[in-house]
């Protein structure tokens, strides 16, 4: 009965339209080099491969629920693009190897059939993305601080010059 609902569960999943999408996107960003050719337009590529990435966040926050999933999901998307943005086409040559759809497609597809190696790798993506995440807020906040410090320099600079 655990087998019969497990299936039935995958069945499901695999005939969601999100999953449908993700195995478009999976098969004309990563196999047939779309996301490598549209990043060689400087920003409209990048924003491209970053919206290719919303199917695969839904599918893992919505539709599977998993919090862990969904942070390993977001940190390889983001790891694509920032990838992506070297300049000089290095970026673009990074992209023709590191295929982030592909490895997305993996991760959810390895968390609904129950595969513990893919699972203990998706914990892993999770913290590491927390973690990530975490020094991403602080920087951010020294930076506001930084703003404001700067900002009211600048005022009393020119205050005290009238």
């Amino acid at each position: 009965m655990n087998e019969e609902k497990r299936l039935q569960r995958r069945k499901r999943l695999m005939d969601n339209r999100a999953y449908q999408t993700m195995q478009g996107l999976t098969r004309y960003m990563d196999r047939y080099y779309l996301d490598a050719l549209i990043g060689i337009v400087p920003g409209w590529g990048d924003a491209i491969a970053l919206a290719s990435a919303v199917p695969f966040v839904y599918f893992s926050a919505r539709v599977i629920r998993s919090v862990p999933l969904t942070l390993a999901v977001l940190n390889n998307a983001l790891r694509d693009v920032l990838m992506g943005m070297i300049p000089f086409f290095v970026g673009d040559i990074i992209d023709f190897f590191h295929r982030a759809n592909i490895q997305n497609m993996q991760m959810i597809q390895g968390f609904v059939d129950g595969d513990e190696t893919m699972i203990r790798q998706v914990n892993q993506r999770a913290f590491q993305s927390a973690i990530v995440l975490a020094v991403l807020l602080l920087l951010i906040a020294l930076m506001i601080w930084a703003l404001i410090s700067f900002g009211s320099y600048l005022y009393s600079l020119v205050a005290s010059i009238f």
